[in-house]
């Protein structure tokens, strides 16, 4: 089961929501290739909020994902299309319902 869960808000700068979106859009990319991330979402939250959901079965697919490329991108060259560095919070998955076919 997934036990662990990372949920980042991101607030773009003014005029650069569709570069935030965009760039999400690369992420999705990203996280496709990484094997230890089976769960991750774009998401957006209003017209400058924009989030990131993922979820892992152990804290090694956490780490794995906290030094690869998205986090790398999202702290790096990202950083100029933010109003602020990301929030990000470390959720525990209490229970999980998944019912959709890929």
């Amino acid at each position: 089961m997934l036990k662990h869960a990372l949920f980042a808000r991101l607030e773009a700068k003014p005029g650069k929501q569709a570069d935030v979106e965009a760039f999400l859009q690369q992420g999705l990319q990203l996280a496709n290739q990484e094997a230890t991330t089976p769960l991750w979402f774009a998401l957006r939250l209003g017209p400058t909020t924009f989030a990131v959901f993922d979820a892992f079965y152990d804290e090694a697919g956490v780490q794995n994902h906290l030094t690869g490329p998205i986090a790398k991108a999202l702290m790096g060259p990202a950083m100029e299309l933010l109003a602020a560095p990301p929030s990000i919070e470390r959720i525990d998955v209490l229970g999980l319902k998944n019912s959709v076919a890929a």
